[in-house]
């Protein structure tokens, strides 16, 4: 994912103007200025999603499992790709694990703000890729949705 320059986190990618091009030319041309060296094809669609409102979107998704060279690879491109530093501040890796506290990882990870669809678009692609069972993604979901804990100096000061 990237930390983009409003301090939401989101994944690559950009608007597409449908008359010139293929979603997945346009995708692929929107990567090539911030990535390099990754080119998507219709077998790496995952879903599309409308986002409501004034300004009506349909976020197309993507996913393409990569080697441990090519991540490296993207992730040092991305560094001398032309947005970033103005649009994007940097890429991220999700945490795929739940540290024994139940919150370090994934939960806080999750915690985030993040742009449009793109935590349900993360979710629907750790569970239908099968990256994180089912269960512990339910868990770091939920985890995310309990009320934190109140420091006991701060609950002692207001009192």
């Amino acid at each position: 994912m990237q930390m983009r320059f409003d301090g939401l986190l989101g994944f690559p990618g950009g608007f597409v103007d449908r008359r010139y091009w293929s979603l997945e030319d346009g995708l692929n041309r929107v990567l090539g200025l911030g990535l390099g060296c990754v080119r998507l094809t219709e077998a790496d669609y995952l879903c599309s999603h409308l986002t409501e409102g004034p300004h009506r979107v349909v976020a197309h998704f993507y996913a393409r499992q990569l080697t441990l060279e090519e991540l490296h690879t993207i992730e040092i491109s991305a560094v001398h790709s032309r947005d970033h530093g103005m649009e994007v501040m940097g890429m991220v890796r999700v945490p795929l694990y739940t540290q024994k506290d139940r919150m370090g990882g994934l939960p806080n990870f999750l915690a985030n703000s993040f742009v449009g669809t793109a935590k349900f678009q993360l979710l629907f692609a750790l569970k239908i890729l099968n990256m994180v069972p089912e269960e512990k993604l339910a868990e770091a979901v939920a985890a995310t949705q309990r009320p934190k804990k109140v420091a006991i100096d701060q609950a002692g000061g207001a009192a």
